[in-house]
């Protein structure tokens, strides 16, 4: 949703179900990178007493949006992996290039993650990707 967009205020009444029964064969998924699913703004979290739009209750319209991600049930958190997950993450991958994950593909998957800065499953796939995508003579470590 963008900034000033209400719709998502029918959303959250079609979610609850509104006056009309839910179907049966409906499932809705939302995906979103962000935590909450409305753009969230200072002015609309500060503890005055009025809003600068001189609302009365500014932190209902706060409340209001981040209530629409409350109407989802399930939440996925994607954490950084330690380093034993992301080297058998990199496994997998490899494992479907049909690649080994021997002591050079090990060293050159921990530098990889160590250039990128962060060890996920995104990143794991990534290097597979790209060794997967060498010569032989070119899978070395530099």
């Amino acid at each position: 949703f963008e900034n000033g967009d209400e719709t998502y205020k029918a959303l959250k009444t079609a979610l609850d179900g509104g006056l009309s029964q839910r179907c049966a064969n409906v499932l809705v998924y939302a995906t979103s990178n962000r935590r909450h699913l409305m753009p969230e703004y200072m002015d609309e979290n500060s503890g005055t007493v009025t809003g600068i739009r001189g609302e009365v209750h500014p932190r209902e319209a706060v409340e209001e949006k981040v209530s629409l991600s409350d109407r989802f049930g399930l939440w996925l958190s994607f954490y950084p992996f330690d380093q034993n997950d992301y080297l058998k993450a990199v496994e997998n991958w490899l494992d479907d290039f049909g690649l080994p994950l021997d002591d050079t593909a090990r060293h050159a998957a921990l530098l990889w993650s160590q250039t990128r800065g962060n060890r996920s499953g995104r990143t794991a796939w990534q290097f597979a990707c790209d060794w997967a995508g060498r010569l032989p003579e070119e899978r070395v470590v530099d």
